[in-house]
Order: C-alpha cells, then sequence, then structure tokens
C-alpha cells in the first residue's frame, strides 16, 4: 500500500514537472500608462492566450515605463539577456531597431489617419521582413493618435516651433542632428521626465509634441496650456515578440496568439481616434487652448514643412522605403480624388 502510495505520489509529481515544462512566461515591457486602453488591451490579450492555449502562455504586462526607456527594454529582450521576451514600442522603438520605421514619423507626410493606414497596410509586409531579419517578429500594429504640438507659451508658425525647446526622444543622435540642422532646439530626453521638465519654470523643454489622449494620461497639459492643432503625424506603434521566445512555442499555439493579436491590433486602432477626441474635450473644460491654424496658414506651414522633410529621405529614411511610402501615398491621393 505505501509503495503504491509513493508511486502515485512520483506520477503526480513528474506529471507536474511537464505541465510546468510546458509553460512558456512572455514578459512584455510598455511604455503606455499603468491606466490607459492599450494596457488593458495587452491584458485582454494575454488573459485570451492562457485560456485558449490551456496555461501553456502566460504573459506578464510591466506597464508604464517601470523596464526602462524602449531602448533599455529592448536590451533587454536580446539573445542571452532574455530579461523581457516581447514590447508594445512605438514608432521611436522601432526606428531604433530600423531606420525604415522613421518613415511614420515624418512630419507632415500624411495628410488624414486613412491615408497613413492605407501607405501602412502597403509597407507592412516588407517592414514586418526588416524587423524579423533583426530578431524579432511583429504580431500587430497600433496607434496612439495623431500628434499634435503642446506647449507652455502659444505657438503659431513654423518659426515659433523652431524658437521652442522642443522634446525628442533620446537614442537617436541623427533625428537630433537633422532637428538642428533645420533650425529647431532639440532637447532629448526620457519620456519619463517630460511632466517634471514642464513643471519648471526654467526647465529644459517648453513644447512637446504627442498625441492628445497622452497629453491628458500624463497630466501635460495643465503645464503645457497651449496646443497647436496640425495634425504632425500617427504615433504609430507595434507589438513584437523575440524570436527566440516565439520559436520555443508550439505552431498551433503560435497561431492562437496571432489571432489574439490581430484582435488587440484592431483595438489599438480602433480607441486611438476617440481617445483622442474625448481627451481634447476634456482638456479644453481644464483650461487648455486649442490654436486650429485657417486654411491659408495651414498651408504656408505644411508647405514650410515639406521643404525641410525631402531631407530625411536617405537620411533617416531609407531610400527605397521612403520612395514606396512617397509612391503609395500618392497612388492614394490620386484614386481619392
Amino acid at each position: 500500500m505505501a509503495r503504491s502510495s509513493l508511486a502515485l505520489l512520483a506520477a503526480i509529481a513528474l506529471a507536474a514537472t511537464a505541465v510546468s515544462a510546458q509553460t512558456t512566461t512572455i514578459r512584455l515591457a510598455t511604455q503606455a500608462p499603468i491606466v490607459s486602453a492599450y494596457t488593458k488591451t495587452l491584458a485582454d490579450m494575454g488573459a485570451e492566450w492562457e485560456a485558449k492555449t490551456s496555461g501553456r502562455v502566460k504573459l506578464i504586462v510591466y506597464a508604464g515605463g517601470t523596464q526602462g526607456s524602449e531602448e533599455a527594454t529592448l536590451r533587454l529582450m536580446r539573445p542571452g539577456v532574455e530579461q523581457l521576451q516581447a514590447n508594445l514600442l512605438t514608432q521611436s522603438g522601432l526606428s531604433s531597431i530600423d531606420d525604415a520605421f522613421n518613415v511614420f514619423g515624418i512630419p507632415f507626410f500624411f495628410a488624414s489617419d486613412a491615408e497613413g493606414r492605407y501607405v501602412l497596410e502597403k509597407l507592412a509586409p516588407t517592414l514586418e521582413k526588416r524587423i524579423e531579419a533583426k530578431g524579432l517578429k511583429l504580431l500587430a500594429w497600433g496607434s496612439a493618435g495623431w500628434v499634435q504640438l503642446f506647449s507652455k507659451s502659444p505657438i503659431n508658425s513654423l518659426a515659433d516651433v523652431k524658437s521652442a525647446k522642443l522634446f525628442t526622444g533620446q537614442g537617436d543622435d541623427r533625428m537630433v542632428q537633422w532637428y538642428k540642422q533645420n533650425g529647431f532646439r532639440p532637447v532629448p530626453l526620457d519620456s519619463k521626465d517630460i511632466p517634471a521638465q514642464l513643471k519648471l519654470s526654467t526647465g529644459m523643454i517648453d513644447a512637446v509634441p504627442m498625441p492628445p489622449n497622452l497629453s491628458l494620461l500624463l497630466q501635460v497639459f495643465r503645464d503645457a496650456k497651449y496646443m497647436l492643432d496640425v495634425d504632425v503625424a500617427p504615433l504609430y506603434g507595434a507589438l513584437v515578440i523575440s524570436s527566440t521566445a516565439w520559436n520555443k512555442i508550439a505552431p498551433a499555439d503560435q497561431a492562437i496568439m496571432a489571432a489574439s493579436a490581430k484582435v488587440a491590433e484592431k483595438k489599438f486602432f480602433d480607441s486611438s481616434t476617440t481617445a483622442d477626441d474625448s481627451s481634447l474635450t476634456t482638456m479644453k473644460t481644464r483650461g487648455l487652448t486649442v490654436n486650429t491654424p485657417d486654411p491659408k496658414a495651414l498651408a504656408a506651414f505644411r508647405a514650410e514643412a515639406d521643404r525641410l522633410v525631402t531631407s530625411i529621405r536617405g537620411q533617416l529614411v531609407p531610400n527605397d522605403i521612403y520612395d514606396m511610402a512617397l509612391r503609395e501615398r500618392d497612388a492614394y491621393r490620386k484614386n481619392k480624388k
């Protein structure tokens, strides 16, 4: 009897060990605030991964930049380190992996969300192959809304933008140099430092490009009380997982994860526009002043900006990617007309 009990316990222990060996835990970092639709969407996706794989895949989300900047979290995903296996990255983080993603940060390149999404869909297969060559698999795209310019003093022209102490993300020295070469005053900082620097009367920055919903979430608008409504660029991003982690997962579970990620992708895009609109409404009631240029002033603003961004081709964006994006954008505009 004792022997049979021991044998049963041993069998249970072996079974438990086998189940444990089959469990893959994906640790994901994101700069998205902990209390945000993006973090909730990730949590929902993780719950679906765990449920539909019968616990074989689990997701832990580290939100709010708690694991460091995007560049820092990418270093934690490297082979041999692998403290993190996944990342929800903005365009800035993606471009630190491959210059091609800078194409989505070109100021005034896109005139509407529909136009930007059209070009994104056309470029996606090429960009996904490029990032795969860097040891990452792209599971889903997303958007955080359209970048506007928030400032401590009113900004009405491109000359005003050039005179402002303009926040730019750390880690891309070439982007900083491009700004300087074109007469801007860029100040590279970690995004977590934005609120604190804006609060200071002698802060390092006094203007920040970001979508309205992030301005509300981070309470940036309380110190940067003016917004120039010019639709600088869509803030696209992507959910990536390391190829090392992905290849350890069974194909059937990979299919489940990919399908759930595509559901999350739709939520990311659907929520971005409504979040910007509702955030603007809220911030206006709390003291935000929005300056929307008239059509003539906006046309002049864009024309001057267009002359500047041509230098981005080959310098910040690979020639072939820039040309592809320009071709697809112009085709969209032609078909729309």
